[in-house]
């Protein structure tokens, strides 16, 4: 367990790391944000489109070799960052690190999957699983509005309150914090109220920037269990669309944020992000309480 938290903690940390310094990065390749912001949409749409196909095809290698190896290209990846001279480079490389950060929930069982399945029956799933289809669109709602505003957080503070990059630190520390709060909490109250925790932690979301982090780590939650919920029989199957979806709306959440950046303004990302989470927030509450996989 230890192993498997610190390996989605790199994981995380190598997706999301550029959101904390896209100013600075801007400034030192010579690019506008929102071009910095490409950095996470080129590794989250490596991991979600290269996902299902990547779970399927190495559905009979023990999973514990799988993660050391997609460690060893995240840090042969992140050594290569770290020195490179220019952004086509950088972007390059965060495109094939993608591939390995997107198939980090392949590393839950220690040996070949019992219920790992092939591509066409991955992509075959969402047809006739109407639970698990709804689930998916709302993840996709979620993710894109999270992450259209989350990526941009960094200048949005800068040009609406003049924040300082001390602040900008705490605010993100606290977020982070929050986020780890909100997945306990949400371990508590998923088993009690799936379809409420969804709810009540994406209208958190909508109300509050302090709050958010704990609400995005409640409803982060929710979301898995809900995928879990919908498709019990083959989990690894579902969860790699799941991861498909998430890591590519990352991907377009951070092109489309970056877009209403460079030409609308910064802080216009923040009611891009309202917008969608509240839609994944309407979508919930009216599917009722359909969690039975179809048959």
């Amino acid at each position: 367990m230890a192993a498997i938290t610190a390996s989605l903690f790199i994981f995380l940390t190598t997706e999301l790391m550029p959101i904390g310094l896209l100013t600075p990065l801007s400034a030192s390749l010579g690019v506008s944000v929102g071009s910095v912001g490409l950095m996470v949409t080129a590794q989250g749409l490596a991991a979600g489109l290269g996902v299902p196909f990547i779970v399927a095809w190495t559905r009979r290698v023990n999973r514990r070799r799988l993660l050391t190896t997609l460690l060893a290209v995240l840090a042969v990846g992140n050594l290569i960052t770290s020195i490179a001279p220019n952004y086509p480079l950088i972007l390059g490389t965060r495109l094939i690190m993608g591939f390995a950060s997107g198939v980090s929930m392949a590393m839950i069982p220690s040996l070949p999957s019992a219920n790992a399945v092939s591509v066409r029956e991955v992509f075959e799933l969402p047809v006739r699983n109407v639970p698990l289809r709804l689930v998916l669109v709302m993840v996709v709602f979620f993710v894109l509005g999270h992450f259209g505003a989350y990526t941009l957080v960094r200048p949005c503070l800068e040009d609406s309150t003049s924040a300082t990059v001390g602040f900008i630190t705490v605010v993100l520390i606290v977020f982070g914090t929050g986020g780890a709060i909100g997945n306990f909490i949400g371990g508590q109250t998923v088993n009690k109220s799936l379809r409420g925790s969804f709810i009540v932690g994406g209208l958190i979301m909508i109300a509050a920037m302090i709050l958010w982090g704990l609400a995005f780590g409640v409803v982060q939650l929710s979301q898995i269990n809900m995928t879990l919920s919908a498709a019990p029989e083959t989990f690894e199957a579902a969860m790699s669309l799941n991861t498909m979806a998430y890591n590519t709306c990352i991907a377009l959440g951070a092109l489309i944020g970056g877009l209403f950046a460079d030409h609308v303004g910064v802080t216009s990302v923040v009611w891009f992000g309202i917008v969608l989470v509240a839609l994944a927030v309407i979508l919930r509450a009216s599917t009722g309480r359909r969690t039975t996989p179809a048959i």
